[in-house]
């Protein structure tokens, strides 16, 4: 049986050759803003981290999670990034709309991924509370912004090592 992780953010070290060449942008939702802006914090400063020059990070933001999608496929159309980090907060409410907007972006930001053959991260909290979002977003699990960052390097780093 696996053990089950705790913090999220929790990944072993490793070296990425070719980061301080590479160009990531990173779209955030608007919503749910005090959640987002701690996660693009955990994924600006884990970018950095890993040799990734600041102006090789592009951030724009989006009014929703519902934006998400369309604004990873400018980025990678019009801004020529190497991959996306899709970051957004949606929590659950009285009805089902959670639900249609919770697919709708996670199948958006994989269609735009295979479409661009490109990484597009999804690091959107899906999340029945906002206490949950808070434990996701730097707090007892982690930071899911650090965990999307380490996606999009780790995904580049495979792409390299096969091209």
């Amino acid at each position: 049986m696996t053990e089950k992780k705790k913090n999220l953010s929790e990944f072993k070290p490793f070296e990425f050759s070719s980061a301080s060449k590479k160009k990531i942008g990173i779209v955030v939702s608007e919503w749910n803003d005090r959640i987002t802006d701690s996660l693009l914090k955990g994924a600006e400063e884990c970018l950095l981290e890993h040799g990734v020059h600041q102006e090789n990070i592009l951030v724009k933001h989006v009014p929703g999670s519902f934006e998400l999608p369309m604004g990873a496929q400018w980025m990678l159309k019009e801004a020529f990034v190497d991959a996306v980090i899709c970051i957004g907060c949606v929590i659950q409410g009285e009805t089902r709309h959670f639900d249609f907007i919770s697919q709708a972006v996670a199948d958006g930001i994989m269609n735009v991924g295979l479409k661009f053959s490109k990484p597009v991260i999804f690091s959107v909290l899906t999340c029945n509370t906002m206490e949950q979002a808070e434990d996701r977003a730097g707090g007892k699990h982690g930071n899911k912004g650090v965990e999307g960052a380490v996606t999009a390097l780790k995904m580049l780093e495979l792409s390299h090592d096969l091209g």
